[in-house]
Formats: C-alpha cells, structure tokens, sequence
C-alpha cells in the first residue's frame, strides 16, 4: 500500500522560509502530478501548486507565484515545496497529494503538516 506522508511545518515568523517534503512509502507510485494543497481554518482546501511528473511543468496558483517552488528528488519518491517571504494568510494545513496514472483527479492524500506564520 502506498503511503504519502508530509513533514517541514512548523511555527515561523512573517517573511520566513519553510521547506516542506513529501515522500511516497510503499510500493513504486505511478504518477501523473503531484500537487500541493492547503487548508485554513474554516476555509475550502485550495490548491498551491502542481509537478507533472514526466516533464517536470510546475504550475503554481497567483498567492504562491513568486515566492513557493516545487521541486522533486532524483529517485521520484518525493516532492518538496519551498516556500519562500512567508505571510500570516499562509497559515494552514498543508497536504501533498498524488494523481496516480489513470486517475482523472488527486486520488492519494498525506495527513497533512501544519504551516503557521506568525506577524
């Protein structure tokens, strides 16, 4: 069974940098995009940014334009976002997620690291 969990969250200033990692356990993944979400409270999940896995097109949303980067590690098991002049209204929880090959949406969810930025 694979596994996606997320780890780099934490509780950081205004301005600051976090890296968040994702890595897939389990049996190899076959996948399409890996993406990035993120969750307020009391808020829709929105989406942060996406890698197609064949060709490496990033496509990230306008509040994370300019400041996050998705990037990935040679072995294809995991994904990272850096996420750069952090502000307060990043904080949520993060999830990453995977649209395995056939899929027609994300169909693997992690559980999720919280991001909280303090001003």
């Amino acid at each position: 069974q694979v596994q996606l969990k997320e780890s780099g969250g934490g509780l950081v200033q205004a301005g600051a940098s976090l890296r968040l990692s994702c890595v897939a356990s389990g049996r190899p993944l076959s996948v399409y995009s890996m993406g990035w979400f993120r969750q307020a409270p009391g808020k829709e999940r929105e989406f942060v940014g996406s890698q197609r896995w064949s060709n490496g097109d990033t496509y990230l949303s306008d509040s994370a334009k300019g400041r996050f980067a998705i990037s990935r590690n040679r072995a294809g098991n995991m994904v990272y976002l850096q996420m750069n002049a952090l502000k307060p209204e990043d904080t949520a929880m993060y999830y990453c997620a995977a649209q395995r090959v056939g899929a027609s949406e994300y169909d693997l969810w992690g559980s999720g690291t919280q991001v909280t930025v303090s001003s």
